[in-house]
C-alpha cells in the first residue's frame, strides 16, 4: 500500500529541505521532525496495559510495546530519520543496511548489514528518498525473509515508478510518503528532489 502524506506542516518541511541555503544541520534536524511526523501518520501500534507506579498508587495504563518495533536506516542519509523515531520509541531496537548505487546499471549493491532479530517485530524502513525503488525493494526483501509482524517505510520524497516497482513486488508493506515528485531523470535523480540527502546531511 503506497500513501502519501496530506499535511500541510510536512509539506512545508519537505520544501525547506529542498532550499539549498539551509545548514547541514538545519537539514538532520527537519529529517528528524519528518520522520517523527510521517510515524504518527502511517504507524498503528496496538497498545498493550501495564501497571506502573504514579503519584496516587500503582496504576494501569495503556503504551505502545516499544520492545517489539525495530527502526531500520537505509544508509547513510537515513540516519536522522532513524534517531528522530528513536527519540519517539526509546526502548525501540534499530537495525542497519548499507547500499551503494551502481552508477551505471543503477542497482542497488548491499555491502553491510547489522539487524536484531526481527521475526514476529513491527518494522519501520527509514529512507528519505525513493527513486528507481531499487533500494527499498532490495531492502524489503531481506526484511520480509525474516518474517516480522509488519512493515511500515517512511520516506521524504520519491516518484510514483519507484513506489509502485516496489510496491508491486511488496504489496504487504505500507509505503508511507511526504511528496510524490515529478520524474527521474536521465541520471535517475528525483526531480525537483533534494540534490543528495547524505552529501547535505553530512557535509560531504
Amino acid at each position: 500500500m503506497i500513501s502519501q502524506s496530506k499535511n500541510p506542516l510536512i509539506k512545508d518541511l519537505v520544501n525547506r529541505l529542498r532550499d539549498i541555503r539551509i545548514t547541514p544541520k538545519e537539514f538532520r534536524h527537519n529529517l528528524k521532525l519528518l520522520a517523527q511526523l510521517l510515524c504518527m501518520e502511517a504507524c498503528s501500534f496496538s497498545l498493550t496495559k501495564k501497571s506502573i507506579p504514579t503519584w496516587i498508587g500503582q496504576k494501569e495504563f495503556s503504551f505502545i510495546e516499544q520492545e517489539n518495533i525495530v527502526v531500520v536506516a537505509i544508509l547513510r542519509a537515513a540516519l536522522p530519520m532513524q534517531e528522530g523515531l528513536l527519540e519517539l520509541f526509546p526502548y525501540a531496537r534499530g537495525g542497519f543496511l548499507a547500499m551503494k548505487r551502481d552508477e551505471t546499471t543503477f542497482e542497488a549493491k548491499l555491502y553491510y548489514t547489522r539487524l536484531p532479530d526481527i521475526e514476529g517485530k513491527n518494522i519501520i524502513i527509514v529512507d528519505p528518498m525513493v527513486a528507481t525503488g531499487g533500494s527499498l525493494k532490495s531492502a524489503l526483501d531481506i526484511l520480509a525473509a525474516k518474517k516480522p509482524a509488519s512493515i511500515t517505510t517512511l520516506h521524504i520524497v520519491g516518484v510514483k515508478e519507484g513506489l509502485e516497482y516496489t510496491n508491486a513486488n511488496h504489496p504487504n508493506a505500507h509505503i508511507h510518503i511526504a511528496q510524490i515528485d515529478a520524474y527521474l531523470n536521465e541520471q535517475k535523480y528525483i526531480i525537483p528532489g533534494l540534490g543528495d540527502a547524505g552529501d547535505r546531511a553530512f557535509h560531504t
